[in-house]
């Protein structure tokens, strides 16, 4: 049996469940209610599976944001999508808050139990359960990681190309729509995910194109894969997803030029792109992010403006794209290419790059960072880079600039003192300014990291009320308790 601290800390929460339900009982009926729930649960997942521990509750609580976010009341630790589905019921009957969880590695706040709830803790649903090679997919359960699905397929000739740099949840990436450093050639994973399957707030398990399905190509019905992918939980508990896989390349290159600006770096980055230069991975980082990477990952690079580049196919194909990124390199300003040819210097130079955040962290010992990540047309990225470079320098702050300019996607990681609320504040209204200067430029507030709770208000102003509607509709019909997730990605319904 629970202790009488961890019982309270529930009860609080049941207790106001209860009474908005308007049910008026003593203290002994909601502990009996409690007990009934926790009881449901153990019967399903087992004693092991159900957790009330504060260590435990506070590590599901939080992500790698800095947004401030309440623990759930309960953990969960489902081993099947049977096992999710019954609990997910339970929680239904009892409108209890359901928050997915994968490895929260996110950067908006998006397992915030906000409303308290019922976190479901989905690592222990870790297999990867089918592999066609021949028709280059595979199915995971979302425990799966990035890293881990390339372990497995490590002697097949195929592997999964999206990285977002953390070694993230497959199904968790679905469900944040994320993307990395390899989109411009391969996609996101709104490109690369083929089928889901759901469990919905009421326990309801569904399959987005239908059950055993991993076709390619579809013209049959709503394209409900997409309604999923990137709705972050608030829809449903993702606990299989579908994926396309690739080739590994014959051969691979990496390099690294400097620039004598941001602008040269940024134009020769929309040149390559636009003279049909199949490239796989184009990265600029500012010298300010790369004095930091220079300092954290031991590296000796000019402390300028830099892309880091990548290049996928056979021999004689790098030959050709290497030499037409050379040539527009140069014609910018650009310096010879420093070159990553064996798989060591590779993952020492990408390493590097994936560990910017660490990086630039450690610009200021003890400060937190906050990660923006807008997008605009690639024509459009120039200048807001350009601009924003001159924003984070007039207003005295630390935002070394990282991104993956290969699709208009950046990030300035403003690293603060959460202790100063001068600063916080600064951070905060250029965090909207840079938000509001993407979106004049027929961009988005979020190339990546999704809505979470901090770009709801953005979120709005991006897709227009009409669109909002729209979108509260869709969450109705598929949650109309509010229980998958709330609080996130749309802002309450003004009545």
């Amino acid at each position: 049996m629970f202790g009488v601290i961890q019982r309270r800390q529930v009860v609080s929460h049941l207790r106001s469940l209860l009474q908005c339900r308007g049910i008026k009982s003593s203290i002994a009926t909601r502990s009996a209610a409690l007990d009934r729930v926790l009881s449901e649960f153990r019967c399903i997942c087992g004693e092991d599976a159900v957790s009330l521990a504060e260590a435990v509750r506070e590590q599901h609580g939080r992500d790698e944001s800095v947004h401030s976010c309440r623990p759930p009341d309960v953990v969960v630790f489902p081993r099947s999508v049977e096992e999710v589905s019954a609990l997910a019921k339970v929680c239904h009957r009892h409108h209890l808050p359901i928050i997915p969880f994968g490895t929260g590695t996110g950067l908006e706040g998006g397992v915030g139990a906000v409303k308290g709830g019922v976190c479901f803790s989905l690592r222990n649903m870790d297999q990867v359960l089918d592999l066609h090679q021949e028709d280059f997919d595979v199915t995971v359960e979302p425990g799966v990681t990035r890293k881990a699905l390339n372990s497995y397929l490590r002697d097949t000739g195929l592997w999964f190309p999206v990285d977002p740099g953390a070694d993230a949840s497959l199904c968790g990436m679905a469900a944040t729509g994320a993307s990395g450093t390899n989109a411009v050639r391969y996609g996101t994973m709104r490109e690369n995910v083929i089928n889901l399957e759901v469990v919905l707030a009421d326990g309801t398990v569904v399959h987005t194109a239908g059950k055993g399905r991993h076709h390619r190509k579809t013209s049959a019905g709503y394209n409900l894969t997409n309604l999923f992918v990137g709705s972050e939980g608030t829809l449903g508990i993702i606990t299989k997803t579908t994926m396309r896989l690739y080739g590994i390349p014959e051969a691979m290159v990496s390099a690294v030029c400097s620039f004598p600006s941001v602008q040269a770096a940024v134009d020769s980055t929309v040149q390559v792109l636009q003279a049909g230069v199949p490239i796989a991975r184009i990265e600029f980082l500012d010298d300010v992010m790369m004095d930091a990477c220079n300092r954290f990952s031991s590296l000796s690079y000019p402390v300028t403006p830099t892309l880091f580049l990548e290049f996928h196919g056979t021999e004689r194909s790098l030959e050709e794209q290497v030499r037409t990124t050379e040539e527009i390199a140069q014609s910018n300003g650009g310096s010879d290419f420093k070159w990553a040819r064996d798989a060591e210097t590779r993952n020492q130079l990408w390493k590097a790059r994936h560990d910017a955040w660490y990086a630039a962290l450690a610009l200021r010992p003890g400060c937190k960072a906050y990660a923006t990540d807008v997008c605009v047309p690639l024509s459009r990225l120039p200048q807001i880079v350009v601009e924003t470079k001159e924003d984070v320098i007039a207003n005295g702050l630390t935002g070394p600039i990282a991104g993956h300019v290969g699709d208009g996607n950046f990030h300035c990681l403003m690293v603060m003192d959460p202790t100063d609320p001068e600063e916080l504040q600064k951070v905060h209204l250029f965090s909207e300014r840079l938000a509001r200067r993407a979106l004049a430029m027929s961009g988005t507030c979020t190339g990546e990291h999704g809505v979470g709770l901090g770009k709801r208000a953005l979120l709005c102003e991006e897709v227009g009320p009409d669109t909002i509607r729209i979108m509260h509709s869709v969450k109705d019909a598929l949650d109309p308790k509010n229980l998958m997730n709330p609080g996130k990605v749309l802002q309450p319904r003004e009545l």
